[in-house]
């Protein structure tokens, strides 16, 4: 995948161009980069704006390199996200989202610090001894039992956005679980603001048949005995990771 373009590559191109814009790859492996690629259609001017604009967000809203607990408290007091310790079949750390337990926050500051301070979190949790770049991960959203008062559009428009500006390629799969009526139309509204390389990873899980193929696409070791597997929800706060400085 590492293409040549006029005799470089355009990992090579790539790293000229992130520098011209004044910043730099230095500290960055290729897997990293690769990702910036992919999801500019491997047009390494179009990553490299990408790579910068990342990090200029990463500097401004994370200045310190993660996000402390101590910045969500209220989110993280609401337990409603949770990160397996047994990765999926495939490798991928895998968070899961109790929706019901979520009520739209007047505190939007805070909601976007969440939502990263999830997202740094499950990748960091399959990093063994030094992050790759490549590290991918999988979203649950479980919406059992869920009324209007759940319903947070906005903060679902602003996950999907950060995964697609801020950690491209780093979505494997997104399920969606237990779906009333009622929110089809609401998802349908939220669809208008993906990308459809984002929206081609996600599934609605409608029948029994499908739920058969998301436990087997998972792994029973990995799903909590609810979702037809054999291990525990543990809550995101209950997970020990080492962060990740970037």
């Amino acid at each position: 995948m590492d293409r040549i373009r006029n005799g470089e590559t355009v990992i090579t191109q790539m790293r000229k161009l992130v520098q011209n814009l004044g910043s730099s790859t230095e500290k960055y492996e290729e897997a990293t980069l690769m990702r910036f690629l992919i999801a500019r259609s491997m047009d390494p001017n179009k990553a490299a704006k990408m790579f910068v604009e990342w990090r200029k967000w990463r500097t401004a809203i994370v200045p310190g390199g993660f996000v402390n607990e101590s910045e969500v408290s209220d989110e993280l007091g609401a337990r409603k996200i949770y990160l397996q310790s047994q990765m999926s079949k495939d490798g991928y750390p895998v968070l899961i989202i109790k929706v019901n337990k979520h009520f739209p926050s007047k505190d939007q500051p805070q909601l976007k610090k969440f939502v990263i301070h999830a997202l740094d979190k499950a990748i960091a949790s399959s990093v063994k001894e030094r992050e790759i770049g490549n590290e991918k991960l999988i979203a649950i959203f479980d919406l059992q039992h869920i009324t209007y008062k759940n319903v947070d559009a906005r903060a679902l428009i602003t996950s999907f956005q950060f995964l697609q500006a801020y950690y491209p390629e780093r979505l494997a799969k997104c399920y969606f679980l237990h779906m009333p009526s009622f929110f089809v139309s609401i998802w349908k509204m939220v669809s208008y603001f993906i990308e459809k390389a984002t929206l081609d990873k996600v599934v609605i899980i409608s029948n029994e048949d499908a739920m058969k193929e998301f436990v087997r696409e998972v792994g029973e070791d990995t799903l909590p005995k609810e979702y037809g597997g054999q291990a525990e929800l543990i809550a995101i706060q209950d997970v020990v990771v080492t962060q990740l400085h970037n």
